[in-house]
């Protein structure tokens, strides 16, 4: 009588039916070696063999090799969270219209440092995961380093930095008088190791410095590597929604001025931040980029000092120079978000030895330059089809909006003539191609800003004087045509 294998009678050894036994197929691809890839550093594309140029975004030279896990090891079962056992039992999704989804205003806390309230939106927001970027020095440790001594004598927060030892950080907060008392920190970068020390201290607020220092161990790629950056990240999102716990994320920068690591990551998180700041200035603009509960066109002005960042509640003061009119200088009011600002814009116009003359922009699009240029000559009479052309934003400010169009032809002409505008003028208004000066948004809030600062004349687009004679010691002048404007200048 031949023996019957228990696999033929689909039988296992105890039994059993051999579907409740692991399957041999499955055993030898549970077992199968990593795999490599080669991940694109600036969009996280992914391919399986190195070329010179990334198919998705075209950055040259952006591939680089990863090992990657197999997903079942990779993603280890459940997620990190509920192996630490803080998320409890969590339901399954299912499909909701939105009209029956209760949602209640975001609770806001004051992070203490007013101008960091200014671009998050009005506070921190529960929950909320913050990238924040910028150039090394900047003082990006040290401004979340305050908010967090200021936010601790309210909420449970931890600070795990993966770049300095606790000596610096603690040496760091003395030097800066901040209180030490409920100030805690880790120095780890395992995302296992400060996940579990989270779920046994509960903070309600996180700060990691840096996110490229830190790395988990289902991956068997370096530190700061695209899928180590990746999956860190992804960590920490998922235990800031199931916990509340808002994270700030310090972000590294490449020479090109973006966050290093994959771009995925800015899209991960629930705002992007950068801490901007030009060489030899004392002065820092924190812009946002990116705010899931807020406006992003808002900017923070601080001013570093021996103790640390401070905040600058006036920054139009910073960005005048304070002396009188000089030729090729107009003094224009723009907004940041909810802000008026006074910013210098000066121009110099020289001739140029070459067949092509130079068109250079500092802080504002230098295409627009080119076209409002074109206007000048087409619509204004004047050419400067054979001079060079420069013109710069005072502050390292980077303004945006339309309305810069008419300072910038009046600080052009200023320079073209060598003759300076009259003393305390102001100006603002956009351009059209037909020679038309077109009306911004919020002009009365920006002749409130310029009164206060003492300019007694302002050229502003006829659709944005007030109807009401309410600046008295202003002059307000109203024009419709780019001649008008520049005959009144």
């Amino acid at each position: 009588m031949s023996r019957v294998s228990p696999v033929e009678t689909g039988r296992g050894y105890s039994g059993f039916p051999s579907r409740f036994l692991p399957h041999p197929v499955a055993k030898l691809s549970a077992k199968s070696s990593a795999r490599t890839a080669y991940v694109c550093g600036e969009c996280g594309a992914e391919y399986s063999k190195w070329q010179g140029q990334c198919g998705e975004c075209g950055a040259w030279n952006a591939l680089s090799q990863v090992v990657l896990e197999p997903a079942t090891a990779a993603a280890g079962g459940p997620s990190v969270a509920r192996r630490g056992g803080w998320a409890g039992k969590v339901d399954p999704p299912k499909v909701t219209a939105l009209k029956d989804v209760s949602h209640a205003a975001e609770t806001r806390v004051s992070t203490g440092i007013g101008e960091l309230d200014r671009v998050l939106g009005g506070g921190l927001v529960e929950g909320a995961v913050v990238l924040v970027g910028g150039d090394p020095g900047i003082g990006k440790s040290t401004l979340l380093l305050q908010a967090l001594a200021k936010m601790a004598a309210q909420l449970p927060a931890l600070y795990v930095t993966g770049e300095e030892s606790l000596a610096q950080v603690a040496g760091r907060a003395m030097r800066l008088d901040l209180p030490l008392d409920n100030l805690h920190a880790l120095a780890e970068t395992g995302i296992e190791s400060i996940l579990q020390h989270a779920v046994q201290a509960q903070p309600k607020l996180i700060v990691a410095d840096s996110v490229q220092t830190l790395w988990t161990e289902s991956l068997t790629a370096a530190p700061g590597s695209v899928s180590q950056v990746r999956e860190s990240a992804a960590r920490l999102v998922r235990y800031a929604k199931e916990t509340g716990t808002a994270v700030f994320l310090v972000g590294h920068v490449t020479k090109e001025g973006g966050i290093a690591g994959p771009r995925v990551l800015e899209h991960m998180v629930d705002a992007v931040l950068y801490f901007e700041g030009e060489s030899g200035s004392r002065f820092r603009v924190l812009r946002a980029f990116k705010n899931r509960f807020g406006a992003v066109n808002e900017l923070g002005v601080f001013a570093m000092g021996d103790k640390g960042l401070k905040e600058v509640p006036n920054p139009s003061a910073i960005f005048l120079s304070g002396s009188s009119q000089q030729p090729g200088s107009c003094v224009m009011v723009t907004r940041e978000g909810t802000r008026p600002l006074l910013v210098e814009v000066q121009a110099l116009v020289d001739s140029s030895p070459l067949s092509n003359p130079r068109r250079v922009t500092v802080g504002l699009e230098q295409n627009r330059l080119a076209m409002l240029l074109a206007v000048l000559h087409r619509h204004g009479g004047v050419a400067v089809g054979d001079q060079d052309v420069f013109v710069n934003v005072v502050g390292g400010i980077r303004v945006q909006e339309t309305a810069a169009d008419l300072p910038v032809l009046l600080a052009v002409l200023s320079s073209l003539r060598d003759r300076p505008l009259s003393e305390k003028t102001v100006a603002f208004g956009e351009v059209g191609l037909s020679g038309e000066i077109r009306p911004v948004p919020n002009g009365e809030e920006r002749l409130r800003e310029a009164a206060t600062h003492g300019f007694r004349r302002a050229i502003v687009p006829k659709a944005n004087v007030p109807k009401s004679a309410r600046y008295k010691d202003m002059e307000v002048i109203a024009v419709e045509r780019l001649a008008d404007a520049l005959e009144q200048a």
